[in-house]
């Protein structure tokens, strides 16, 4: 007697997807992105190593006047900050001279015609960390500034005789209106994913307006030699490059937070978005299939969700794991906002996760079409 086929209707197909996906998310949000929303930092080393702070500026002398101020205001004994004006025009080496006959530890790279040697901002950026003195590099932008005097003391103590590289947190400033609110969102969204992976191990970026890492692993990594041909990534590919599961820390006290300026204008930050996806196709295979994975999973579960819903098929398990997934998601966004201490931002994480999906799938389409702009 010979055994029944089993039917496998097309319902019963994408419903099975459908819970594939929710058991990947939840994963996701227990096993990984929980590990930032209920992190308790731990005890930091007692030592404070000189350190050289190195920012790259081109025609920005009116951000370097926010900046610099607050730099060195830091409450740290010993530190030096290396300013490369990258073939500017403005008035950015005359603010600089001026500042340095007052205050002796800033140090000054001219670069006085544009040498293109490397993409972006990777050359200006090879040239102060060789001009650096110190073993300790602390790096950040110049439309950023730091949250308290207190930034050079917690990304320098996150350090630990293992540590190589400290990653940090840059939030975007609150603003009004929907478009900060996104922006805000998005930036909290990739902290929250890279700041996860590195406390299981697994560190796959960092954000060069908050970064931190040691002078002779740039040298003993050859910089930006084996990715200089790829416009971005002295952060990002850098970082997913030379960490290990053993050398990154993460310094996330308030204290520590870098602030970057709200910039106010669609496009810009959709290029920018464009660049930041594009880099992700050099990184390491591994870091690839994780986030890939992720997104494809959090795009069929919305995909599904609606699908199942016309279909009227479980309707009530469906509305079940849908709902389950949503409180997960904000169980864990609400505690890691908490310990990134951003705000109003929780009732509407719903609505900016489909947005950003639909956001994500415009920027990789027009990856194909727009070319990349250079830095500057």
């Amino acid at each position: 007697m010979e055994m029944p086929i089993p039917q496998f209707s097309i319902p019963f197909i994408l419903f099975a997807i459908y819970a594939l996906a929710f058991i990947d998310q939840m994963i996701y949000y227990w096993f990984i992105f929980s590990k930032l929303a209920f992190y308790r930092p731990t005890e930091q080393s007692k030592e404070l190593l000189p350190v050289s702070v190195v920012i790259c500026a081109r025609n920005e002398d009116y951000l370097l006047k926010t900046l610099l101020p607050k730099i060195l205001e830091q409450d740290y004994p010993s530190f030096e900050i290396v300013v490369v004006n990258d073939s500017s025009t403005d008035d950015t080496l005359e603010y600089l001279e001026d500042l340095k006959r007052i205050h002796p530890n800033i140090s000054i790279v001219n670069i006085a015609q544009n040498l293109n040697f490397f993409s972006g901002k990777k050359f200006p950026l090879s040239l102060g960390i060789k001009s650096a003195k110190n073993e300790l590099l602390v790096l950040t932008d110049p439309d950023c500034e730091p949250t308290s005097n207190q930034w050079l003391k917690n990304m320098a103590l996150a350090f630990t005789p293992s540590t190589e590289i400290v990653l940090g947190y840059g939030p975007i400033k609150p603003d009004k209106g929907l478009f900060n609110t996104i922006v805000r969102y998005d930036t909290m969204q990739r902290a929250i994913q890279y700041l996860s992976y590195t406390l299981i191990g697994k560190t796959f970026m960092g954000v060069g307006r908050n970064l931190a890492y040691k002078k002779s692993l740039f040298y003993k990594s050859k910089g930006f030699i084996s990715h200089y041909k790829i416009q971005s990534g002295d952060d990002d590919i850098f970082i997913n490059r030379v960490a290990t599961s053993k050398n990154t820390s993460i310094s996330i006290r308030p204290e520590s937070f870098m602030y970057t300026a709200f910039v106010p204008y669609f496009r810009l930050w959709f290029l920018r978005k464009q660049q930041q996806l594009n880099t992700v196709k050099y990184f390491r295979s591994g870091t690839r299939f994780l986030l890939g994975k992720y997104e494809l999973s959090k795009l069929a579960i919305y995909a599904l969700f609606a699908t199942l819903l016309i279909l009227e098929y479980n309707i009530v398990i469906v509305l079940g794991l849908f709902g389950l997934r949503l409180l997960t998601q904000m169980i864990i966004i609400k505690k890691s906002m908490i310990v990134l201490s951003e705000r109003k931002l929780l009732l509407v994480s719903p609505l900016l996760e489909l947005l950003m999906i639909f956001i994500h799938i415009t920027v990789r389409i027009s990856n194909v079409f727009i070319k990349q702009n250079k830095w500057k």
